[in-house]
């Protein structure tokens, strides 16, 4: 897809603002990940040279194909879904129509006298190839027993003959179906077994059929993600070669994302050092990357577009968990020793702040909430009080825990400043250690360790593939601007000179 605006490589971080395809999508992967590269797919308003459409489009579905493999790579729970079209499609409608029709013509052809095995034969055909492929190559001895019960020919002779036991066929394909199905469909399974209706009886079958064979591909990814991941890199440092082909300028929002945070003091502290630039590199997308974690901020750049979806999510969850941790310690400060100790206070202020914040993906919309938040606080320090039989709070220390509460809305605010601090320099450790070392959680936020461990888990997953993807890319970069600073450095020095003669 070509968008009309060519002189903007990609549209703003709003989902909302951004043109759609149906080459978006990948069928039967979830779309929570955010934008697909296809999408964001144009050509620059001058490029360095002719590309074709069919280029263009070649590289917009290596985008795609890419996007994938960096799903499973990044993702450690990735699993291939159903795709269901909504509710109110076109496409959902039809299917719907053009299935009834099948069951109900099987159905009619099973009631007439003889019975009409036009469609069952066709049916069986279908189910035969299916299980075929359900079956493991190690599995021989079902496989040739599968082809010797359910062949077509025999078949087809009882049909004519008028001696075809369809429920008999119905029983053993539901055998075989146990034997080779994942654990979470033997109760699906076993309720086709005790129906007696012969149409609804097959028509489960195939439903099922089609449920493990996504169990199957779940099983192959999960049993290969290890190559999968190990061949990913390559995989997208390719991909992502022919994309920057068909373009003028591919990594302009990554070069304006990474020299946001590159200094003259950093450029002359790794000065004669050989490994100057890979520590400046390491170092600066460290701190690229902890700012895509501000509410304001949106990961823009070119290198992050397959991410874009997730760091926007950790960047929610981070903020979010921050003013958690910010009423925690308020509320352990302003009431005391009556509440800091309790586990269920503390895990029910999580769990009812959680729910309130769940939408909040802005400032904006934290001051919004508020005074809810607020509301929700009172109650479940005057039920915990009640329950370990503490005096309930007075009006004045109430008014001054509901004042210092409702002040976290501002982001320079100490506690809440604090809070966000000790969380993003315990991430920063965690991606910029190149060595797997224990971290301790920062002190005060020990309530929230599980929340911190899973954000820091994701986090780092994001930071480490990317690095190895988009590295050579970051060092480029890098290289390029301090050496055109140092260009300009010395073309000022004559001047300086002079004026100092």
């Amino acid at each position: 897809m070509v968008n009309e605006d060519d002189s903007k490589l990609f549209e703003d971080s709003d989902p909302s603002k951004n043109t759609e395809t149906s080459s978006q999508s990948i069928p039967g992967v979830s779309s929570d990940s955010g934008k697909q590269w296809a999408s964001n797919f144009s050509t620059s308003a001058s490029p360095p040279k002719f590309v074709s459409l069919e280029e263009i489009m070649q590289a917009a579905n290596g985008m795609k194909n890419m996007a994938l493999a960096h799903e499973i790579a990044v993702d450690n729970n990735f699993q291939l879904q159903k795709l269901e079209p909504g509710d109110d499609s076109i496409q959902k409608k039809v299917k719907e129509i053009m299935h009834r029709a099948f069951w109900n013509v099987l159905a009619e052809q099973l009631m007439e006298d003889p019975p009409n095995y036009t469609h069952a034969l066709v049916l069986l055909h279908e189910i035969c190839e299916s299980l075929e492929d359900l079956v493991l190559p190690h599995h021989t001895k079902i496989r040739e027993n599968l082809r010797e019960v359910l062949d077509i020919n025999l078949i087809k002779q009882q049909a004519e003959n008028g001696i075809l036991d369809f429920q008999h066929y119905s029983h053993y394909v539901l055998s075989i179906m146990a034997k080779v199905c994942a654990p979470v469909r033997d109760d699906r399974i076993h309720d086709l077994t005790q129906c007696t209706d012969v149409v609804k009886t097959f028509k489960g079958i195939m439903e099922t059929i089609q449920l493990m064979r996504l169990d199957l591909a779940n099983f192959t990814i999960s049993m290969m993600r290890p190559n999968i991941v190990a061949s990913s890199i390559e995989y997208e440092k390719t991909k992502f070669a022919e994309f920057l082909k068909v373009q003028a300028d591919g990594l302009a929002y990554t070069r304006r994302w990474l020299l946001k945070h590159l200094t003259d003091e950093k450029i002359k502290a790794a000065a004669g050092d050989t490994n100057g630039i890979n520590h400046i590199t390491h170092f600066l997308l460290g701190e690229a990357y902890l700012d895509l974690l501000n509410w304001d901020s949106s990961p823009e750049a070119e290198t992050l577009m397959l991410d874009q979806g997730r760091l926007l999510e950790l960047r929610d969850k981070v903020n979010r968990l921050t003013i958690v941790g910010s009423v925690l310690l308020l509320c352990g400060n302003t009431i005391g020793a009556a509440v800091q100790g309790l586990a269920d206070f503390k895990k029910n202020i999580k769990e009812h702040l959680d729910v309130l914040l769940d939408s909040i993906h802005s400032n904006k919309m934290l001051r919004e909430v508020m005074p809810n938040i607020v509301i929700q606080i009172n109650q479940d320090i005057k039920m915990t009080l009640n329950k370990i039989g503490a005096p309930e709070l007075t009006q004045s220390v109430e008014a001054i825990l509901k004042g210092q509460i409702m002040d976290l809305v501002n982001e320079d605010h100490k506690i809440r400043h604090l809070v966000n601090l000790r969380i993003r320099q315990f991430l920063q450790k965690i991606i910029l250690s190149k060595n797997t070392v224990h971290t301790q959680v920062p002190p005060g936020l020990s309530s929230l360790q599980e929340e911190l461990a899973a954000i820091a888990a994701r986090f780092f997953i994001l930071v480490a593939h990317n690095r190895s993807v988009f590295s050579e890319y970051y060092q480029e970069i890098i290289t390029t601007e301090i050496a055109k600073r140092n260009l300009t450095l010395r073309s000022s020095e004559p001047e300086a000179d002079s004026m100092d003669v």
